[in-house]
């Protein structure tokens, strides 16, 4: 029993502990995750790059793209069927840059539905929101 006399009241802190605890494994395991196939297919461009040129140099930019015209313009590329190690490359640049927008919206549903903690779900949600924004800016 807690000092308060409430039984419950501690079935809930060692609820929330446990939740923090998996919450904590979640996020590292979603940045580790995002890093390494991120480092994967950058590693993947960058083998089937010197493989067919003998050089591992691209020459394209990125500056004048947002994140959606950069994704748009390689799916129309690889719909097209021009695959090549450039879009390796690109995918991997992609996935570096959605790794912590993953990492903010989870925890966003966890203060909401995990703790139900509004305060924290409303500064997690200006924060992804200031993301997404940010992703569309050229």
């Amino acid at each position: 029993m807690t000092e308060s006399g409430n039984p419950g009241a501690m079935a809930g802190t060692k609820r929330n502990h446990r939740l923090a605890f998996e919450m904590d494994l979640l996020v590292g395991y979603i940045l580790l995750v995002g890093v390494l196939l991120s480092l994967a297919l950058v590693l993947g461009a960058l083998i089937w790059k010197w493989r067919v040129t003998g050089t591992v140099e691209f020459d394209y930019q990125l500056s004048g793209m947002n994140f959606v015209q950069l994704l748009t313009s390689e799916l129309r590329i690889a719909a097209s069927g021009a695959l090549r190690p450039r879009l390796l490359l690109t995918l991997g640049i992609l996935m570096l840059m959605l790794t912590p927008f993953l990492r903010v919206f989870v925890s966003m549903v966890y203060f909401m539905v995990g703790l139900k903690n509004w305060k924290y779900t409303v500064f997690t949600a200006f924060v992804l929101v200031t993301l997404i924004y940010s992703l569309c800016l050229r």
